[in-house]
């Protein structure tokens, strides 16, 4: 079975559900990236600037696949938030402390990837309700400390109204009920990885591990 790569199978998934609102980026500066190429990223639990206490590990189960689709090995994140909770680094802040010559020496990874939530969660207003997703993410070389690249990822889900009010009213009620339940912006967080890691929204260059690899 063929893989499905990133910028592909996933967003064709998503953006019949999803609604991203993305303006063209900045250039990207990629010296360092292509100077000291990973070929291991380690992912960090993301610092969490939002009101959502279950952001955190909401968002970081997401970002393995994505990295792993444009061609890199992705340490295990359940194994290093273990990992490094059971080594005195009990959150997020603390494990983002971590010195970047043990990551290299103790666990190998070429790369860290680091990321801060700045929004995460859905906002409900009386007929309609919006779930999103906003993402910065740097990677850093272990061995050297240098930056790699730097980007952001915005993704947002609109539930509208069909016109009727006491329909709207009813459903935006069983809507809310039945979101309460579990973690929308989960979904959401996986657009948010499109538009922070695609190659085509100037995200982190293809990986050895990536087809496209020597044609960048």
């Amino acid at each position: 079975m063929r893989p499905r790569f990133l910028c592909l199978a996933v967003v064709a998934g998503l953006l019949a559900a999803l609604f991203a609102g993305c303006a063209t980026p900045p250039e990207t500066d990629y010296t360092n990236f292509r100077a000291h190429r990973p070929r291991s990223i380690l992912v960090l639990p993301p610092l969490n600037e939002s009101t959502a206490v279950e952001a955190t590990y909401g968002y970081l189960s997401t970002v393995t696949m994505p990295l792993a689709e444009m061609g890199y090995y992705v340490f295990p994140v359940a194994v290093v938030d273990h990992f490094l909770k059971e080594n005195g680094m009990p959150t997020a802040g603390e494990m983002q402390q971590a010195p970047l010559d043990k990551l290299h020496s103790v666990l190998g990874a070429d790369a860290v990837l680091y990321t801060t939530l700045v929004q995460y969660g859905t906002k409900y207003q009386i007929i309609n309700s919006q779930t999103s997703v906003s993402v910065k993410g740097r990677l850093v070389d272990t061995r050297t400390g240098l930056l790699l690249w730097e980007g952001t990822g915005l993704a947002q889900q609109n539930s509208g109204g069909s016109g009727n009010l006491i329909a709207d009213a009813i459903a935006a009620v069983i809507t809310q009920a039945v979101n309460s339940s579990r973690d929308q912006a989960h979904d959401v967080s996986k657009l948010a990885n499109v538009n922070l890691l695609c190659i085509k929204n100037r995200g982190v260059l293809y990986g050895p591990y990536h087809p496209q690899f020597q044609e960048q």
